[in-house]
């Protein structure tokens, strides 16, 4: 059997078209978390500086806890993790918007809903808890998520731009731990399963130590 040589061209043009389509991911995971942030009224002004992430401030050897969640769960679940991932400095992460982009209206009311210190509240000036919300499909992929809620302890910054990464494999956690139940539980059997190290932050955090 003759090997046929490969063609220089046909690779730099692969690699081309891969580089644009993750471009075009990248593009459209900005625009959906531009768009929710717009729809909450928390986008910053124009020319203002972006707040930087939680994780910014976090060690270089640093995990960041990620609920993957879904618009499907009871709004009083994902108050109460909500409420447990903003003392640890965790993040939220959709899959996506049902309905695609053009149908932000019902993914910021829920959002709106879930991040209110007082449930009762309505309008732009209520006070929101201080957790990061991310709608990421590639996180998704990456991890391998068919159920939620489900939590991974994330190296590094997941809310980071999918472009910015270095590949298409990070970040990314070493366990995932499924199931509806506390996060000081959600932490604990992520180190059972051998995240010991990842989970002694964000357990101290949560326990007020």
């Amino acid at each position: 059997m003759v090997k046929r040589k490969a063609d220089p061209k046909l690779a730099e043009q692969a690699r081309a078209a891969q580089a644009r389509a993750a471009k075009a991911l990248a593009a459209e995971q900005e625009a959906m978390s531009a768009r929710l942030h717009q729809a909450l009224g928390l986008a910053p002004p124009d020319g203002a500086s972006t707040p930087r992430p939680a994780s910014a401030n976090a060690p270089a050897k640093a995990w960041v806890p990620v609920l993957f969640a879904s618009s499907s769960m009871p709004l009083e679940t994902l108050r109460t993790y909500a409420g447990q991932l903003e003392r640890v400095g965790g993040v939220i992460a959709f899959r996506g918007v049902p309905g695609g982009l053009t149908r932000m209206g019902p993914m910021a009311e829920l959002t709106a809903r879930m991040l209110r210190l007082d449930p009762g509240c309505e309008g732009p000036a209520c006070t929101m808890r201080n957790v990061q919300v991310v709608i990421d499909p590639i996180l998704f992929r990456q991890h391998g998520i068919v159920r939620v809620p489900a939590l991974a302890m994330v190296p590094g910054d997941p809310t980071q731009p999918y472009c910015e990464r270095e590949d298409e494999n990070a970040p990314r956690a070493a366990h995932l731990v499924l199931g509806d139940a506390a996060l000081s539980g959600l932490l604990d059997e992520y180190g059972r399963l051998g995240g010991k190290e990842e989970v002694r932050d964000a357990s101290a955090r949560l326990a007020g130590r």
